[in-house]
């Protein structure tokens, strides 16, 4: 694979590869060291997107350790999340990760390709989803495969990428040494982790819909949601998220299923739901020397953890207008 890409940097205009040039790139898999071109991408081929990051470090579900990308060819592309049609309806909506090999750069003047596949059924044929009938193959279920864990070294050379690729100016790595000050002493004097005393969590269901407000509910009540390991019916409650403590947010939708780090099984989800404007970058991972995870996962919230809340005054409507 070529790196004639290697200088793409965050919002650079580049243009998706024609599913014939990307396949030339593919291995007998799909991939590229491990990493899969997904049936979901092919309808992007042929569209032009701005660079949102370089991806340095990403973390994967499992032990809290960052990892990175053996070759530094991984983008992302601002507002491409995977859709997961291919993959039975997965509503994990990873951002997807792209190989420079995949993309051109491009001028705001050149003209634009014709190269738009979506619904090609012999392109998607060729791309394998599954690796057996009740497992699937992706991103996701193969980032471990695609990256190795970081030294400190590493991550600190990481974290120098960030600034030389244009993802954090200065005044960001500044903002990203006081979170990482800020988490410290959480770690010190909260724990990582928040955690309940009892062995059993309480299950609520609030069936709340798209577009519904909710508010999350202070600390001292999550935590009587959750277990002695921090978790409600196996879902952690991370540590960002105590940040979201008395805040309203829109719900964007429910999460009934997703695929699973590493082992690619489809995971069934009850009282779950997603939030606008909620993801996270894992800034509470690593230490010093971490950017934060280029994933920006979308965060899972249970309903044990938020109330249903009246919206903000700016979105009631008066005499049909907004405020």
């Amino acid at each position: 694979m070529g790196h004639q890409h290697a200088g793409l940097r965050r919002g650079d205009l580049v243009e998706v590869k024609t599913p014939e040039e990307i396949f030339e790139t593919l291995d007998a898999d799909g991939a590229v060291d491990h990493l899969p071109f997904m049936p979901e991408m092919l309808e992007f081929c042929g569209r032009r997107f701005r660079i949102a990051r370089r991806a340095m470090t990403i973390c994967v579900w499992g032990p809290v350790s960052p990892r990175g990308f053996r070759a530094d060819d991984v983008v992302t592309l601002e507002g491409v999340r995977c859709a997961g049609d291919a993959h039975d309806g997965c509503q994990k909506a990873c951002m997807i990760f792209w190989r420079d090999a995949w993309l051109r750069r491009v001028k705001d003047t050149a003209a634009q390709s014709q190269a738009h596949v979506s619904g090609n059924a012999p392109s998607q044929a060729r791309l394998k989803t599954s690796t057996g009938p009740q497992t699937y193959y992706c991103q996701a279920s193969e980032l471990a495969k695609a990256t190795d864990a970081l030294s400190r070294s590493q991550r600190f050379g990481k974290y120098l990428g960030e600034f030389l690729a244009g993802n954090l100016n200065a005044l960001e790595m500044a903002r990203s040494v006081g979170i990482w000050f800020y988490w410290r002493r959480i770690r010190m004097h909260l724990g990582l982790v928040p955690h309940g005393r009892g062995r059993s969590t309480p299950t609520e269901s609030l069936h709340l819909q798209p577009g519904e407000w909710v508010e999350v509910k202070p600390m001292r009540d999550i935590i009587k949601t959750l277990n002695e390991k921090g978790q409600n019916h196996g879902l952690y409650f991370t540590p960002d998220l105590r940040l979201s403590c008395g805040r309203r947010h829109r719900v964007q939708g429910r999460i009934d299923k997703i695929i699973m780090d590493g082992s690619g099984e489809m995971r069934r989800l009850k009282n779950t739901v997603r939030l606008d404007g909620s993801t996270c970058s894992c800034s509470y991972m690593g230490g010093l020397g971490s950017g934060g995870c280029s994933r920006c996962e979308v965060v899972y919230w249970r309903e044990a953890w938020l109330r249903r809340a009246d919206p903000p005054v700016s979105e009631v409507p008066r005499n049909g207008k907004r405020l």
